[in-house]
């Protein structure tokens, strides 16, 4: 197979290696860019190659909690798709990397993965042919409570919840509302102020419409704050289970309060790179 000019440019991209050696490997695997790679990292000791232009926004979130409920970790690592997060070897690997914060409490990802883990990262990139990250791993303590956590059956949404007083079985029924509901904060007075500030700005705006007096206005926009706080607070939301009570008074009544809470879902604040195809070949093809 003839060794074209984009494709030397795509295994320099993906390897970092020079032009020549990247040109003599596609010669000797008869233009197999996969195979190019796995001999050079054999010959030259480099490691995983990059997947060119591809985004490891898919994945799966996990956790782990201490059999005594106190402390529990979650974790999220990415594949490129949803079929690679479904591969046994990536799931094993998931695992691999919660087991090892859950040990080590390290939440580091660069000391995280030095050594055995990014070895076996490299491997699996190499076996899947996508590119695999771990990207970040959080862990939530109890200080005279109790942790718990809940994972959506998909794996694509993990929640830990800390509570002070409470047991194992109300910490996951919380984590489980707030998988489903996604409050912003625990207490309305968690809420950031400069968030706050931008609300009633918003609503400032929408106020300014109504031609109401200045008066009646401020007391519009006092009552959406005091809705949107409610609304993103999780103590102040309907539970999901029984929405006749809030969760904070689900607490109460067991005689608990949050401590903290985590969420984390899969691929949020990822921007997935769109690529145009004809106009990267036609790149390609002009360089």
């Amino acid at each position: 197979m003839a060794v074209s000019a984009s494709m030397v440019k795509e295994l320099r991209d993906r390897t970092g290696l020079g032009m020549m050696e990247c040109k003599k490997a596609l010669n000797e695997s008869n233009g197999d860019i996969d195979l190019a790679i796995e001999e050079l990292r054999k010959s030259s000791g480099m490691k995983a190659a990059k997947k060119a232009g591809r985004t490891a926004a898919d994945g799966v979130v996990t956790t782990k909690v201490a059999e005594d409920g106190s402390y529990g970790v979650v974790v999220e690592v990415n594949s490129e798709t949803d079929f690679a997060a479904r591969e046994p070897g990536f799931l094993a690997f998931a695992a691999l990397v919660t087991d090892k914060v859950f040990t080590s409490k390290e939440t580091d990802i660069a000391v995280l993965m030095a050594g055995e883990l990014e070895s076996a990262r490299e491997a699996l990139v190499q076996k899947i042919g996508e590119n695999i990250g771990v990207r970040r791993a959080l862990v939530v303590t109890a200080e005279d409570g109790v942790v718990d956590s809940y994972v959506h059956s998909n794996n694509r949404i993990a929640v830990l919840v800390a509570l002070k007083g409470g047991d194992a079985e109300l910490a996951r029924d919380v984590a489980m509302h707030v998988a489903a509901v996604n409050p912003r904060v625990a207490k309305a007075e968690d809420m950031p102020a400069e968030e706050i500030a931008k609300e009633r700005e918003i609503f400032t705006a929408q106020a300014a419409e109504s031609g109401k007096p200045a008066e009646i206005i401020e007391k519009m926009i006092d009552g959406r704050i005091r809705k949107f706080l409610s609304e993103s607070s999780l103590v102040d939301q309907a539970f999901v289970k029984d929405p006749e009570v809030t969760v904070g008074k689900l607490l109460k009544n067991s005689s608990a309060d949050i401590q903290e809470f985590v969420r984390f879902e899969v691929g949020e604040g990822i921007e997935k790179e769109e690529v145009d195809f004809a106009a990267e070949v036609a790149a390609q093809l002009k360089g």
